[in-house]
This record gives C-alpha cells, sequence and structure tokens, in this order.
C-alpha cells in the first residue's frame, strides 16, 4: 500500500512540474489570430537579458495547424519599441531549413539586440498569402518576457550598465571638448600676445632709428 501511494506521490508530481513546464512555454509566447492563421509571438531567446543578441519570433500556423513555411523576406515586418524610442521596419527570416529539415517549422526570427530593461512592444504588418496582418502586442506576464538587466547573473564583478557607460562617455566627450576648447582659447591667447610683443619691439625699433635720426640732424 505504501508503495502504491509512493508511486501515486511521483506520477502527481511530474503531472505537477510537466503542467508547469508547459505553462512556463506557453506564456513565453502569446497567440494573436490573423484570419485563419495563428501567430505565437514572442522573443526568440528567453530569458531576455540588456545587451544580448535577440530577436523577434513568430511561428506561423494555418486553420489545419499546418506551419507555414514559404514567406517571403519582406511579407511581414515587425517595429519594436521600448519608451519613446522605436526601430525601423525590421523583416524576417526563416528559422529553419527545410531542406536539410533543420528548425522548427513555420518559425521566423527578425534580430534585435535589446540594449535597456523594461518592457517592448512588437508591432506586426504585412501579409500571410494575402490575408492582411496588423498585431500589436506589449511584453506582460500574459505575453512575452520583460527584458532584464544582468546584474543577477553577473559573477564575480557587477559589470556598468549599458545606458550608465553611454552617460558617462558623454561625460568624458563633453570634458575632452571643454579640454579642447580651453587648448584653442590658450593658444589664441599666445598668438595674441605674441605678435602684441613683435608689434611692441617694431615700434620700439621704429622709435629708436627716429630718435637716432633726429640726433644725427641736430648734430649736423
Amino acid at each position: 500500500m505504501s508503495k502504491l501511494r509512493a508511486r501515486g506521490a511521483i506520477v502527481a508530481t511530474c503531472s505537477v512540474l510537466f503542467n508547469l513546464l508547459v505553462a512556463g512555454v506557453a506564456s513565453a509566447h502569446v497567440v494573436k489570430q490573423a484570419g485563419p492563421y495563428s501567430l505565437e509571438i514572442g522573443w526568440q531567446h528567453e530569458p531576455t537579458y540588456v545587451g544580448e543578441a535577440n530577436g523577434v519570433q513568430v511561428i506561423i500556423h494555418d486553420a489545419d495547424d499546418q506551419p507555414i513555411t514559404d514567406l517571403a523576406t519582406d511579407d511581414l515586418k515587425v517595429v519594436v519599441s521600448t519608451g519613446d524610442q522605436q526601430t525601423g521596419e525590421l523583416t524576417f527570416e526563416p528559422g529553419f531549413d527545410l531542406e536539410e529539415g533543420d528548425g522548427q517549422f513555420g518559425q521566423y526570427n527578425a534580430p534585435i539586440m535589446p540594449t535597456a530593461p523594461g518592457d517592448y512592444t512588437f508591432h506586426l504588418t504585412g501579409a500571410i498569402h494575402g490575408e492582411a496582418v496588423d498585431i500589436t502586442v506589449t511584453s506582460s506576464d500574459e505575453t512575452f518576457e520583460t527584458v532584464r538587466g544582468t546584474s543577477e547573473i553577473q559573477f564575480p564583478a557587477k559589470l556598468p550598465a549599458v545606458p550608465d557607460l553611454v552617460t558617462r562617455l558623454d561625460r568624458m566627450d563633453a570634458r575632452l571638448a571643454s579640454a579642447d576648447d580651453a587648448n584653442a582659447a590658450a593658444d589664441r591667447a599666445l598668438l595674441v600676445g605674441g605678435g602684441l610683443g613683435l608689434l611692441g619691439v617694431v615700434v620700439g625699433a621704429a622709435a629708436l632709428l627716429v630718435a637716432r635720426r633726429a640726433a644725427r640732424g641736430l648734430g649736423a
């Protein structure tokens, strides 16, 4: 009896773990419809971290759950935005090889590297076999993952975030520009001072020459 109970507990535990795994996978993408076509939209790689190469991923099936494998490069496009920033239109490339049978059929990826943490929005437009597509989705607990900073996985030293590096570089550029301006001003002052000094020498020499001539005239 105890063995049966133990087996039952193991089966129940495995079932729970399996359901959690499936739920985790499902939550990584959000499913949207465009006519008879279903589109699973999310990040190509998850968890999604700042500064790591990634991509917008869409997995497309028809009403019979058959993958769509013949989209042209410009059939679908996506604009990615976060905060008040947005990309231009990004195009999708197949994430599979029909001839070799590699990859997941129906999967397409648009490469991008997120450089700031936070929520991102994908705006997909175009057409699938003539069916118009105009879908906007934003990362959340119910759709796909928010972009994370990398501090939680860095070891042993914590590296500065990309925005911090940009800020530091901007400050360095400003300081260098100020130093260049100061050096340029000093060079100008030196040139002006040198010119005035030379002018003073010329004026003094001319005055001395005039004085000598005047003295000779008086002696004559």
